[in-house]
């Protein structure tokens, strides 16, 4: 396990679930993030798909003590900059590229980057890098797939994402090369839209309960 690593998972804190959010408006950012905080899920990740993103990490990342941010959908360098700079404390890309693994390498903020076929994973590995994310998950063939990856990768753990939510959840996380699971269902778009912090609290104390089998 590289020192990366570690620190990456150190930042985790053993936690089953990381909310993969999206954040249209900058000023939801500093409630969203306390609401998962009391829930029990305080590493999240803020995704760079809307204008609002990076000034939302800002806030969260200087208001939210509690809360470990990250940046997710993280697709060059410059992003990767951006993204550092505004106090993310991890990265999280769908995909691995020699400009993000260059980035990674320069940078203390650690990588989470995307790999779904073994060549990506191995290239990956060979990069010194042996926590990745499993992007689509469902789509690029679920726990099925990534169960059989466990014994010819044995030593690369993974955050299977996309198309997860509560009922298949503990699909993944019964996975001997699975450390937790990315998901939006703990903050919906239209319960962030509409201010239901209490409702995202409650979602996310369900999923901070899952726990590896």
């Amino acid at each position: 396990m590289t020192s990366k690593t570690q620190k990456l998972l150190s930042l985790l804190d053993g936690q089953p679930v990381i909310p993969v959010i999206k954040i249209a408006d900058a000023k939801d950012a500093v409630p969203l993030a306390r609401a998962l905080a009391r829930g029990g899920l305080r590493a999240i990740e803020i995704t760079l798909r809307t204008d609002a993103a990076l000034e939302a990490i800002r806030r969260a990342a200087a208001e939210v003590e509690e809360a470990v941010v990250g940046a997710g959908t993280i697709l060059n360098a410059r992003q990767f900059e951006e993204a550092s700079k505004a106090g993310s404390q991890f990265i999280v890309s769908p995909g691995i590229t020699s400009q993000l693994l260059s980035a990674a390498a320069d940078s203390p903020v650690p990588l989470l980057p995307g790999a779904i076929t073994p060549g990506e994973i191995m290239v990956a590995r060979e990069a010194g890098l042996d926590f990745l994310k499993f992007f689509p998950a469902e789509q690029a063939g679920g726990a099925a797939f990534l169960k059989a990856l466990a014994s010819p990768i044995a030593d690369v753990k993974f955050c299977p994402t996309g198309g997860i939510g509560a009922k298949n959840a503990n699909d993944y996380l019964s996975l001997p090369n699975v450390v937790c699971v990315g998901g939006s269902w703990v903050a919906p778009d239209e319960m962030v839209k509409a201010g239901d912090w209490a409702g995202i609290e409650a979602l996310a104390r369900e999923a901070s309960k899952l726990r590896k089998i």
